[in-house]
Parts: structure tokens; sequence; C-alpha cells
């Protein structure tokens, strides 16, 4: 099984109240990463470094509870990858 490596941009932003939430990141199935937010009124770049065979790929970027928080994610694109990786319209990556 071949695996390609595609570099995944998005900027995120969360809006919270209380104290900080902790965001969790999927891709597919997987969880990538978990981090306490601190940020307030700002936007992160988010890497997501991913290795995977051919296939489609959903985001998933959710609150851990009891976090009182809304997550926004805009402008999933690929940054680095094979010339069959891409962002569908429904925001999933698909390795081609």
């Amino acid at each position: 099984m071949t695996l390609d490596f595609v570099l995944v941009k998005a900027d995120v932003s969360v809006t919270w109240s209380g104290d900080p939430p902790n965001i969790r990141v999927y891709v597919g199935d997987e969880l990538f990463t978990e981090r306490t937010w601190v940020w307030q009124d700002e936007y992160l770049e988010e890497l997501l470094q991913i290795q995977a065979p051919t296939g489609t790929y959903d985001f998933r970027w959710k609150a851990v509870a009891p976090a009182q928080a809304e997550i926004e994610v805009k402008n999933i694109r690929i940054h680095a990858g094979p010339a069959g990786a891409y962002i569908t319209d429904d925001l999933k990556l698909r390795i081609t």
C-alpha cells in the first residue's frame, strides 16, 4: 500500500467563555491533536501533516465537554502534497 504525504492548512478561530476550552482535531476517525485554546479574538493557522493511502478523509474540530465554545474553520487548503490531492466542495481531503 502506498502512502501519500499531504500538508493541509486551515484557519481556525474559537469563541469561548469561562475556562479556556480543550479543542480536538480529527482527520477521518483519527485524533490528530488536542490543545487548550487560550486565544481570544485571534485565529490560528492549523497545520495537519497527513500520511495516508488513497481515499477521502473528513476533518472535525470539536470542543471537549463541558467547554462552552464555538469553532469556526475557514480556508481549508492543500499546502503541499501530490498532484492528486485536493479539498472537495464539501471540505474533505481526497487523495487519488
